[in-house]
C-alpha cells in the first residue's frame, strides 16, 4: 500500500489516510470481452463505458440507479504493455454525422474503468472512503480463445478433428479444394518448405471462405491464421492437418513432411498460444462472449448446428478437463460468463425471450460442463446500441411485429436494395415459441427469416427527453450479472 502524504492540516492528513486505504481495499475485476465474427465487441465496451460514466444509458440501468452517490470513471490502465482500447476514436464515430460503425479491433486492449460510491460504514464513514470498484476490460479476439483448446490436442488429434470438420456436408464445399491439394500431398515424403507453405495457404483459404460465408462457422481456427497480425509470413503459422499413414502411425524421421508440420504446430502452440493464457487468460475473473446468433438462424437449422459445434471447441477453455494442462495452470477461474446473443434490434422485442432460449440451447452442453467447473453462465439477448425501433403492422386480422431502421446500403429484402439513407419497416419473422425447432431441419430453413444489417442511430438526434441518450437492449442486465456481487 502506498503511504499517505504528511500534512500539517488535520483535516488534509485524514483525507489523505482515507484515500490510501480505499486503494488498499479496492477489489479489481478483469473482464473478459471475445465475441466470433461480426458480433460487435467494439460497440459493447464503447456503450458499457459510456452508460456507465455519462448515466445515458436507454433503459437506465436499475441496478445502478439505486446506488446512492454512484459514478464511473475512467483511470490510467494497469498494464502498460498491452495497447489501450481506443474508447474515445470508436465513440467519435458513433457521434458522428452521419455516424458509422466503429472499426473492428484485430489484437488484444484493455480500459481501466473505476465504479465508486457512498462508502458504507462507520470507518468509512469517519475517514470519508469512498467504495470503488476497477474493472479492467481486457479485449481479445474470439479467434484467440479458440486456439486455447489446442493446448491439450496433439498435432495428430487436431488433424483427425480438423479433417473430420473440413469433409462434413456444411464444409466440404470450401474445403474441397484443400482437401483435393491432400491427396496429392505425401506426410512421408522429404522436407519441402514450398508444400508446407503452399498446404498453409490452401487451408487458411478454406476457413476464410467458410467464415465469410457463414458466420456460424467462425470458430474454425487455428485463429492466428485469420489474425495473422505482425506474424504473418511467419513459419509458425506454415502447418496445416495431415491424414495419418496408418491407425497407429509410429514417429516419423525428423527429415518428413509431417515431422515439420508437427513441430510448427508444437511451436505455434509453444510461442504464440500459450504466452496469451499465461499473460490474460488466466488472469480474467468474469467473461462475456458475444454471438452473431441471428446470422446462424438465417442460415437454418444445419447453420445452427454449426454454431453450436463451434461454442463446444471455445468451451474448453472454460472448462479444461481434470487432467488437462490449462486446469493445471489455470489457479483462479472465471466464476461468472455471459452469452449474449447480439443485434437483438434486428428483431421485433416479442422474440427476445425466444433468442435468449435459442442460444441457451446451442450452448447446452458448453454450459453445463461451465456449470460442473463453479461458473454462473446466464444468456441474454444483447443490442448494446439499439438501431431500430419496434412497429406493429396490422394486415387484416393479422399482426404482423416488425422493425423500423435504416438498412446498410446493399441489404436487399423482397427484392428492394436499400441504399443506406432510407428508412424502412421490415418484417424479420418471428422466432419459433419451442426453441428446439430452431434446431430441426423440418421447421427452420433459411426462407423463415429477414435480418438485414442496419446504419447505427443519430445520438444527436432526438426529442428533449431522449437526445444524447444511448438506446440499448440487454445491457443492464449483463452489467447487473457481471458485477452485482461486487455492489450494496
Amino acid at each position: 500500500m502506498k503511504l499517505p502524504t504528511l500534512s500539517s492540516d488535520p483535516a488534509a492528513a485524514l483525507s489523505n489516510l482515507g484515500l490510501a486505504v480505499s486503494d488498499y481495499l479496492t477489489p479489481t475485476i478483469r473482464l473478459g470481452v471475445t465475441g466470433l465474427a461480426r458480433s460487435g465487441k467494439t460497440v459493447f465496451i464503447t456503450a458499457l463505458v459510456r452508460c456507465l460514466t455519462q448515466g445515458s444509458a436507454l433503459p437506465p440501468f436499475k441496478r445502478l440507479s439505486a446506488i446512492e452517490g454512484f459514478r464511473a470513471y475512467l483511470e490510467p490502465q494497469p498494464d502498460d504493455d498491452v495497447p489501450r482500447f481506443a474508447y474515445e476514436e470508436h465513440l467519435e464515430a458513433l457521434l458522428s454525422s452521419p455516424p458509422a460503425w466503429p472499426e473492428s479491433t484485430r489484437r488484444i486492449s484493455q480500459l481501466r474503468l473505476t465504479l465508486e460510491w457512498q462508502g458504507q460504514g462507520t470507518i468509512r464513514e469517519a475517514l470519508g472512503i469512498q467504495q470503488r470498484l476497477h474493472i479492467d476490460i481486457i479485449d481479445y479476439p474470439g479467434e484467440w480463445l479458440i486456439d486455447l483448446g489446442l493446448l491439450d490436442q496433439s498435432y495428430a488429434e487436431w488433424s483427425a478433428e480438423a479433417l473430420f470438420t473440413a469433409r462434413s456436408a456444411g464444409l466440404c464445399p470450401y474445403a474441397a479444394e484443400f482437401l483435393k491439394f491432400l491427396e496429392d500431398t505425401d506426410g512421408a515424403a522429404p522436407l519441402d518448405e514450398q508444400v508446407a507453405i503452399e498446404g498453409a495457404k490452401v487451408y487458411t483459404d478454406y476457413i476464410l471462405k467458410a467464415r465469410k460465408a457463414d458466420p456460424s462457422k467462425a470458430a474454425l481456427g487455428p485463429g492466428r491464421f485469420l489474425l495473422p497480425g505482425d506474424l504473418e509470413g511467419s513459419p509458425q503459422l506454415t502447418f496445416f492437418p495431415l491424414a495419418p499413414d496408418n491407425p497407429n502411425p509410429e514417429p516419423h524421421p525428423a527429415n518428413n513432411l509431417r515431422s515439420l508440420l508437427a513441430k510448427r504446430y508444437e511451436k505455434y502452440k509453444q510461442n504464440i498460444v500459450r504466452p496469451f493464457f499465461e499473460k490474460h487468460f488466466s488472469r480474467l475473473d468474469r467473461q462475456i462472449v458475444l454471438i452473431d446468433t441471428l446470422s446462424a438462424l438465417n442460415g437454418g437449422a444445419e447453420a445452427l448446428a454449426n454454431l453450436e459445434q463451434g461454442l463446444d471447441g471455445v468451451m474448453r477453455a472454460f472448462r479444461p478437463g481434470a487432467n488437462s494442462w490449462l486446469s493445471f495452470l489455470l489457479a483462479r477461474r472465471i466464476d461468472r460468463i455471459v452469452f449474449a446473443a447480439t443485434k437483438a434490434d434486428h428483431i421485433h422485442h416479442t422474440s427476445h425471450d425466444r433468442l435468449e432460449a435459442i442460444l441457451e440451447k446451442a450452448v447446452t452442453r458448453a454450459a453445463r460442463r461451465a456449470s460442473a467447473a463453479g461458473a454462473g453462465f446466464r444468456c441474454v439477448a444483447l443490442a448494446a446500441l439499439r438501431a431500430t425501433e419496434d412497429v406493429d403492422h396490422a394486415a387484416g386480422t393479422v399482426t404482423y411485429h416488425c422493425i423500423r431502421g435504416i438498412p446498410e446500403a446493399g441489404e436487399e429484402v423482397n427484392g428492394r436494395r436499400f441504399d443506406g439513407k432510407t428508412a424502412a419497416v421490415i418484417f424479420p419473422g418471428d422466432l419459433p415459441l419451442d426453441p428446439l425447432d430452431a434446431f430441426d431441419p423440418e421447421k427452420a430453413t433459411p426462407e423463415d427469416y429477414q435480418f438485414v444489417r442496419f446504419q447505427p442511430p443519430n445520438l444527436q438526434e432526438g426529442d428533449a427527453l431522449n437526445a444524447g441518450r444511448w438506446p440499448h437492449i440487454g445491457l443492464g442486465k449483463a452489467v447487473s450479472y457481471l458485477f452485482e456481487d461486487y455492489l450494496p
